[in-house]
């Protein structure tokens, strides 16, 4: 059995840290060396960063960025936004990260998901998955930084990507980002109950005991 991870998702637009609300307003917050030296001595399993506007705003992912992040880390390093192709893969993990999040192009070009795992290893691919409530108040996931729907229930496009050989899942409630509310448990055991790959939390956290719902009545394997 894996031992369940803590993972601090830090939020990106471009080389500065914002607090993100439902994706919608992003308050800025610090620096990143400040953030990693703070998470290094906390302790966590691993770190993620995540530049949200990255694919919306059409820029490539921010090499520089990892490097420096890189440098200063001393656990395992994810990197996500503006993840389109394999040679972005290539650079990142150059770069120093050791594992590639891709969201909305995993859905544009799903054979990206199959490319990347066969070239890298599923072990490096991971994929997010945003959702929130639709016009019909059901889950539904979105991209493009939750500005385009795609028609799929998160359980839906989840099991779909395990098939297409992601090595796990990043489960974003956008609905819940920046509310400190608490993870969605619905969806989040959902998903978690029916793949085999680990499925990270992430979205609504707001006190420790949130972090402990997540993976008790959750089963997320990371929070």
């Amino acid at each position: 059995m894996l031992k369940n991870r803590l993972i601090p998702t830090i939020i990106l637009n471009g080389h500065r840290i914002v607090q993100s609300f439902q994706f919608r307003r992003y308050l800025p917050i610090g620096n990143v060396e400040t953030a990693i030296e703070f998470f290094n001595n906390w302790d966590v399993d691993e770190i993620v960063l995540l530049d949200i506007m990255a694919t919306r705003e059409g820029r490539k992912p921010g090499i520089e960025v990892i490097k420096e992040v890189a440098r200063e880390c001393f656990v395992p390093l994810t990197f996500g936004g503006g993840v389109k192709t394999i040679d972005d893969i290539r650079d990142i993990i150059r770069a120093g990260a050791d594992k590639v999040i891709i969201g909305s192009e995993a859905f544009k070009n799903p054979e990206f998901i199959e490319k990347g795992s066969e070239r890298f290893g599923n072990q490096c691919i991971t994929v997010s998955i945003d959702y929130k409530k639709n016009s019909n108040s059901e889950e539904e996931v979105f991209i493009v930084n939750g500005r385009q729907p795609t028609g799929l229930h998160p359980l839906e496009w989840a099991k779909r990507v395990e098939l297409l050989g992601a090595g796990e899942i990043l489960l974003y409630s956008i609905d819940r980002d920046g509310s400190r509310q608490g993870y969605d448990l619905e969806v989040l055991q959902q998903v978690s109950k029916s793949v085999n790959i680990p499925v990270i939390a992430c979205g609504g956290v707001g006190r420790m005991e949130d972090l402990v719902e997540g993976i008790l009545k959750g089963h997320a394997q990371a929070v």
